[in-house]
């Protein structure tokens, strides 16, 4: 957890999760914010029944349906561990007294969601210029472990191909 959050550490709660525990569902309004200790989660959502992977998130991570967390709508998407983690959680009221009273996190959630906003952009410029080859290469760069942690069908799904397709990328390397 950044230590710009340790004075308010007595509002945390640690949760410890197995793998495949859904931690939000799609249409639900989130009233939790996620920061990773250890473990990975993702984000997904539901299209007919086949759910496509839209992040990945690892360990120094902070997680919500930020959107529905920040708003009370239904949350766009679902929130999904995909190994064992340890999570230390904060609830919807207390991270807004947070925020409420320090600037400096207030700054630090701008500055977080103004990230998580370029990474969505680069991900959808992505989609419409790159190949799957090409999306592959980045997505390795940025997470050069995520082969070892994420079962491949989910790393397909990101990037919007089959596991086949995926398995043929991954060779030609």
């Amino acid at each position: 957890m950044n230590s710009k959050w340790e004075k308010f550490r007595h509002h945390f709660k640690q949760q410890e999760v197995p793998a495949k525990t859904t931690l939000l569902r799609e249409g639900q309004v989130s009233r939790t914010m996620f920061f990773i200790e250890k473990g990975c989660l993702r984000t997904w959502v539901n299209n007919d029944g086949k759910e496509i992977t839209t992040q990945f998130f690892f360990e120094g991570d902070s997680v919500s349906s930020i959107e529905s967390f920040r708003t009370n709508r239904p949350s766009l998407y679902s929130i999904e561990s995909l190994e064992p983690c340890i999570l230390q959680t904060i609830s919807q009221r207390d991270f807004h007294d947070t925020i409420e009273n320090s600037p400096e996190l207030r700054r630090e959630l701008e500055e977080h969601l103004f990230s998580r906003l370029l990474d969505s952009q680069l991900l959808f410029y992505s989609y419409l210029k790159n190949s799957p080859q090409e999306r592959y290469r980045e997505l390795i760069m940025q997470y050069p472990h995520i082969v070892q942690r994420v079962p491949q069908h989910y790393i397909a799904s990101y990037l919007g191909i089959t596991s086949v397709s995926l398995s043929r990328i991954r060779n030609r390397r």
